[in-house]
């Protein structure tokens, strides 16, 4: 596994890359991309961090695992390459975005456009064996990515954390409340968004009006 991380985050994240358990994780990826099919594809396992600089980062969306399906994951959470099917998920968040702003449902599922405007979509494990999902759950992302969400609080202001589900619930604990506006609700997968946890949170136009009261320029969260 190449770490090809923007040079933006590197500063922060530099000392990570150097501790054993990472040391431990590189070489699990590798050997598990090299004797399996795995997701996503080697090039795009930092994309969240590529298309979001530090700099630039004003939103983070947490998810847990990438799709483990053909083609699908793309180094962003809940995010799916351009001509894929959407999954359930993502068409429920499409679903709330619709009826927030009022907007026609997206054709594409890929959320390149909203991470290129400083929407981090991290998920908690970055890599996936090919329909098993969660294979690669703790073996060193989690203490990575929440070593992320940890420099995100520490070092910025003023950012704009959706956390949806009870997975991304527990990732409160790693933020400073005092310093950054937290949003929860359910998860907006079936099970959870056809309970009443999920539809109606109004998250993405919530998110705008406190970048708008910061004076913070406001995502565009259309997606073509």
């Amino acid at each position: 596994m190449n770490v090809s991380i923007d040079q933006s985050w590197k500063k922060y994240l530099i000392s990570e890359f150097e501790k054993p358990y990472f040391k431990d994780l590189v070489a699990f990826v590798k050997q598990e991309y090299s004797t399996n099919t795995c997701y996503p594809k080697g090039g795009d396992i930092f994309n969240a961090f590529n298309h979001c600089t530090f700099e630039n980062l004003k939103v983070v969306i947490i998810g847990q695992d990438p799709y483990h399906g053909p083609n699908q994951a793309n180094g962003l959470c809940f995010s799916v390459n351009d001509g894929i099917s959407h999954p359930p998920s993502l068409i429920n968040i499409f679903k709330e975005l619709q009826a927030d702003f009022n907007m026609l449902y997206p054709k594409s599922g890929n959320l390149m456009p909203w991470a290129d405007q400083g929407v981090l979509l991290l998920n908690a494990t970055l890599t996936v064996r090919a329909h098993e999902a969660g294979s690669h759950q703790k073996k060193g992302w989690e203490t990575f990515t929440d070593e992320v969400i940890n420099v995100v609080s520490d070092q910025k202001e003023n950012v704009v954390f959706l956390l949806w589900g009870g997975f991304a619930k527990k990732k409160a604990k790693l933020i400073d409340k005092t310093k950054h506006h937290i949003l929860t609700s359910g998860h907006p997968s079936p099970l959870s968004a056809n309970r009443g946890y999920w539809f109606g949170n109004k998250h993405f136009s919530e998110t705008n009006s406190i970048l708008r009261d910061l004076g913070k320029s406001e995502i565009d969260w259309t997606i073509q």
